[in-house]
């Protein structure tokens, strides 16, 4: 019988290239997407993003689309630091005030959407208000989402435009939904936060970047994290210039001193609501949470609008003196 003599220095060298050309390949393909700019039809008809008909319908159909529709916006616009031409929409409110909010759209989202909320500060409060695209999305440049790594320094360059603006005496709120609530968490760990900001509400975030892939590859693909995210994360660090584990609201909430309003759904199983709670947990400010039943991603001030509201103009008045 013929013996078969195994070149194990073959072998490893073949399985080890068969590897890598997975993790380039791999690497490259969940870049395309989840962050290079584009439409994401994987998240079309997502199980995890299925929300209530109520919510729906004041999303496609609520009075807050014809406000927006005919309100005088100002078109500004910024410089990124690295280059990108960035879009913003400002309202004044209608009667004067030193108060302003800012508002941080979602994912695959555009400013005017956060109209859903500004009719609430602009109406109810009084507040001036300011709605930026993020970088890669709506009127804004660039050609990927940072899920709120770059976009927590432009938000800190708006808030120093706003500032010039209306004067020193401004105070800012944040408040953002999704990718725009972590933006404004990584935001508020940054040294060169303008001390103007006095408070941040922040609706269905997550801590890290990594951390959601994390699941989310688990949820959607079935796969672990390591070491494909990882390779995902050295091609992102390559051609967008950030890592998914730096880009961590966590982190930055540990060294903030701006107090945060923490809002999520408690049935969100895209940003699952314990990440809202571990957030809370670790915040070095002062805190609140708010948890609403029955709520999926994203659709808190749907369910429990009046609540929502009156816990939101409760927080505010605390700290937006």
């Amino acid at each position: 019988m013929r013996t078969i003599k195994i070149n194990w220095k073959k072998l490893l060298f073949l399985l080890t290239t068969v590897f890598l050309i997975i993790q380039i390949v791999g690497s490259f393909f969940f870049y395309e997407l989840a962050v290079k700019r584009g439409p994401k039809e994987y998240l079309q008809g997502n199980a995890d993003l299925k929300v209530a008909d109520e919510t729906m319908d004041l999303y496609l159909n609520g009075d807050w689309k014809k406000w927006v529709s005919v309100q005088k916006f100002e078109t500004l616009h910024l410089s990124s630091r690295d280059g990108l031409k960035l879009t913003g929409y400002y309202l004044p409110a209608a009667r004067p005030t030193n108060k302003v909010v800012v508002l941080t759209h979602g994912y695959l989202g555009n400013a005017k959407q956060m109209g859903l909320f500004g009719q609430y500060y602009h109406n109810e409060l009084g507040y001036n208000i300011f709605m930026p695209d993020a970088r890669g999305h709506g009127k804004s440049e660039g050609d990927y989402y940072g899920f709120g790594w770059p976009e927590r320094l432009d938000v800190i360059d708006w808030t120093n435009m706003l500032v010039q603006k209306l004067g020193p005496s401004t105070e800012v709120a944040y408040h953002g939904l999704s990718m725009g609530a972590a933006t404004v968490l990584m935001a508020s760990g940054e040294e060169e936060l303008p001390r103007q900001v006095k408070a941040i509400i922040a609706d269905s975030p997550y801590q890290s970047v990594y951390q959601l892939f994390t699941y989310q590859m688990n949820r959607m693909f079935h796969l672990p994290a390591f070491p494909l995210l990882d390779s995902t994360s050295a091609l992102t660090k390559v051609r967008a210039g950030y890592s998914f584990r730096e880009a961590s609201a966590l982190k930055q909430v540990k060294k903030t001193s701006v107090p945060v309003f923490y809002i999520h759904g408690m049935n969100d199983t895209f940003v699952p609501t314990e990440m809202a709670g571990e957030l809370e947990e670790n915040t070095s400010s002062e805190t609140e949470i708010f948890l609403v039943p029955k709520a999926n991603h994203g659709e808190a001030y749907a369910l429990a609008g009046d609540t929502y509201k009156l816990k939101v103009g409760h927080f505010l008045d605390r700290y937006m003196k």
